[in-house]
């Protein structure tokens, strides 16, 4: 068995992985299924109402969970794979608490070949948040990590720095991380 099969095993029984990114372990859920995603705000003690963000491996799996425009293609072909969230408006395949009731969902594409792997394996997007207690800092290594897990994927220290958020329809960054001022001269040439 490879680590690959490991993973997709846990998440199709709603089991619980930390899986490295270019930024920091996310805690990894099957984010289809609504159990599994209670799981996730329950071990972060995270408020119900704040959303959650999704890793897919693909364009295809972001076309199925989200409505993507030409624009917003052309921005995701220029930033993902990559340390870059974009919000879109979400499509009702996913359990709504993951979109806090905002009508949006964070999609991540990590520049992590076996992360990557793993979404594309299982056929279904998986939440990606950082895997740490709300409110206290997002592990970069293993043992930072402060929150039951089934299954954690090695990936060595990682950089540290969050993904930035983008809201692709008002075209703000919700929070900034790597390449804002790339995102900023994109979005300049869209006005």
């Amino acid at each position: 068995m490879s680590i690959v099969s490991d993973a997709v095993q846990v998440l199709r029984r709603d089991g619980l992985i930390v899986y490295p990114t270019e930024t920091v372990y996310g805690l990894g859920a099957d984010a289809l299924s609504e159990y599994a995603v209670h799981r996730v705000y329950e071990i972060k003690n995270r408020p119900m109402g704040k959303p959650i963000s999704v890793a897919v491996s693909d364009e295809d799996m972001m076309a199925a969970i989200a409505d993507v425009s030409d624009e917003a293609w052309e921005f995701i072909r220029t930033f993902l794979p990559g340390p870059v969230t974009v919000v879109l408006p979400v499509k009702s395949c996913l359990p709504s608490v993951l979109s806090g009731g905002t009508g949006k969902i964070g999609i991540r594409m990590p520049n992590n070949t076996v992360t990557r792997e793993i979404i594309d394996e299982l056929d279904a997007p998986i939440t990606a948040t950082s895997a740490n207690l709300s409110g206290t800092p997002a592990p970069v290594t293993k043992e930072q990590v402060n929150v039951p897990y089934d299954l954690f994927i090695e990936g060595g220290e990682l950089s540290g720095t969050p993904s930035t958020v983008v809201d692709f329809e008002s075209r703000q960054i919700l929070r900034p991380g790597d390449d804002i001022e790339r995102i900023a001269a994109f979005f300049r040439t869209l006005e």
